[in-house]
């Protein structure tokens, strides 16, 4: 199969995303570091737990939904407990699991950061782009993940 390679027009949007990229997340987790002493990952977990019911998600469901491995979400957890920010409880459905569960103390640290977090994705993204811009960016990031989830599914017995 013949490699098709990228035209420089492809290829310089191809780098100007990456950039982007690479510096938003520097970006948030800069923020988050100054202004709440916590890093985005641990942020990401937080606002996961707070928008589930009973704010209680079972560990792998936490590590899918945070795009992350089961040992990342149980160290980053681990490390949320030691603040008290999360506590870990039995899974009742499944014995093998175990549940992430935000408290009242997790849920406030959360509460105190998102103002700065927000102000931060204002100024990085959603005031930096015009409407049909923010638009495009959504329907973008949307045909992205989609032929990342395509390229990623099995193809069948192996």
């Amino acid at each position: 199969m013949a490699t098709r390679w990228l035209t420089k027009e492809q290829q310089q949007a191809w780098r100007a995303y990456i950039e982007a990229i690479r510096l938003l997340q520097d970006s948030l987790d800069a923020q988050l570091q100054a202004d709440a002493g916590m890093p985005h990952a641990y942020y990401e977990i937080l606002v996961r737990l707070s928008e589930t019911p009973g704010r209680r998600l079972r560990m792998a469901d936490l590590a899918t939904g945070t795009q992350s491995s089961r040992s990342r979400v149980s160290h980053a957890v681990t490390r949320l407990e030691e603040r008290g920010w999360v506590r870990r409880e039995p899974c009742e459905s499944d014995r093998r699991g175990q549940n992430a569960v935000l408290t009242d103390e997790g849920f406030a640290a959360l509460a105190a950061a998102a103002p700065g977090h927000v102000a931060q994705v204002r100024a990085t993204v959603i005031d930096a782009l015009s409407p049909a811009q923010l638009r495009a960016l959504a329907d973008a990031s949307a045909a992205i993940a989609d032929a990342v989830r395509a390229t990623d599914e099995p193809t069948g017995p192996g």
